[in-house]
């Protein structure tokens, strides 16, 4: 593979000025990926792009995964768990207060339609983003909003996150444009968060959000999230990729069920395929051409939160299309990578989880949105004085709610 940007000096770094997401309507990796020509080269930058896991990769997830099955969470425990999530978060929360996650600058690179929606002449937008936790991700927004149209509303169940957010100056004194926060769960039955009428919002931020739920609860969530959408409005998702390194490293006693584990601080975390997050959405498998794959690798220094933050790093909007103009779903080019292809053939076989294998309870009929985007995003985090390699793994979409999409009743 042709390297464009390879830089010899091994105290040089090639700056990182583009996701490596492919849209799915791209036939080329996005101007500015940095391409790995040789494995001595490997600890001579900082990152590189579209890496593909070890060979042995596929042993050490075997070896990680039956070590954990074979001291599940005991049975009566799992109620404990399950039944007040929110309890879990507060105390965290109040443990950590805003100092836990970095700021989610990088997110403007990932998701340009946010940075679009700041711009001046953007007109009448909500953005509406679902876990805020302390506001990582709105404050940096905010600060960078230029349209004095855009409202962002922001939602946790943790009332304790809430507060953090209700406390920044930011808050009460914004610059341009408003935000509000509240109380609100994702998973609720018959509401929806405060301020927010059916079919208003123009961008549901879920970042690091549905991993958290328990799988009986997804139906909800999506239906929430459709009710919530105009019609042609997207839901910008980044979750926890399946055999991600924070799944193998659990130990003990953490197992709640097969990739559903609970931390030492009691949250609760799921891992994703890339297909569970297809049928959530759109009630099918992704096509192989919907499948993308984003490989980096990445050494300590660059390392940020477990939350997967990549750097901090400026980005171009893309052009705004406004939701008034729903789009419907359009061939998929066959041209991108896909899972079916290199990287997968070296991990065990991944399972579906079977609540997506039958119609979603509480979940309208699908289809009720369109894959955009559809990522994963494989990162090697490089230890370089101890010459370690981690490998991370996330999941990335976008998913446009369609135009004549049923709402859910009783709500």
């Amino acid at each position: 593979m042709q390297d464009h940007n390879y830089n010899p000096t091994p105290s040089g770094r090639i700056p990182k000025i583009t996701s490596s997401v492919h849209d799915i309507n791209a036939d080329k990796p996005p101007f500015g990926s940095r391409f790995l020509t040789g494995d001595s080269d490997v600890w001579a930058q900082n990152a590189w792009d579209h890496v593909p896991p070890p060979e042995d990769q596929a042993e050490t997830i075997t070896a990680s995964l039956e070590r954990q099955r074979l001291a599940p969470v005991p049975g009566q425990d799992k109620e404990k768990y399950n039944s007040k999530p929110a309890k879990y978060w507060d105390n965290f929360y109040k443990t950590n207060a805003d100092n836990f996650f970095r700021d989610r600058k990088w997110l403007h690179l990932e998701f340009p339609e946010l940075l679009a929606a700041a711009e001046p002449e953007a007109g009448d937008i909500i953005i509406c983003e679902i876990g805020c936790g302390a506001g990582n991700a709105a404050f940096p927004l905010l600060s960078a909003n230029k349209n004095p149209k855009l409202a962002i509303r922001a939602y946790d169940y943790s009332s304790h996150a809430v507060k953090l957010v209700q406390n920044n100056p930011l808050y009460s004194a914004p610059a341009i444009g408003s935000i509000q926060a509240a109380v609100w769960d994702l998973s609720s039955e018959n509401t929806l968060p405060p301020g927010i009428e059916p079919g208003t919002v123009d961008i549901v931020l879920c970042v690091f959000v549905l991993s958290a739920l328990h799988p009986d609860e997804w139906g909800k969530a999506i239906s929430n999230i459709c009710r919530i959408l105009k019609p042609g409005g997207v839901a910008l998702v980044r979750d926890y990729g399946r055999y991600d390194l924070t799944q193998l490293r659990f130990k003990s006693g953490r197992l709640l069920d097969d990739n559903f584990y609970i931390r030492g601080d009691n949250t609760r975390v799921y891992f994703f395929e890339s297909d569970e997050l297809a049928l959530m959405f759109t009630g099918s498998r992704a096509s192989p051409s919907q499948k993308i794959v984003r490989t980096m690798e990445e050494s300590e220094e660059s390392q940020s939160q477990e939350d997967g933050s990549p750097p901090p790093i400026r980005s171009s909007p893309a052009p705004h299309t406004p939701p008034s103009q729903p789009a419907e779903p359009s061939p998929m080019p066959s041209s991108e990578t896909s899972l079916d292809q290199g990287a997968p053939a070296q991990i065990p076989f991944t399972t579906i989880h079977p609540n997506l294998l039958v119609p979603l309870a509480g979940c309208p009929p699908h289809p009720l949105f369109a894959i955009e985007q559809l990522g994963v995003d494989r990162r090697l985090l490089v230890n370089r004085k101890r010459q370690l390699k981690m490998y991370r793994v996330w999941m990335q979409g976008k998913f446009k709610k369609l135009s004549g999409t049923s709402e859910p009743e009783g709500m």
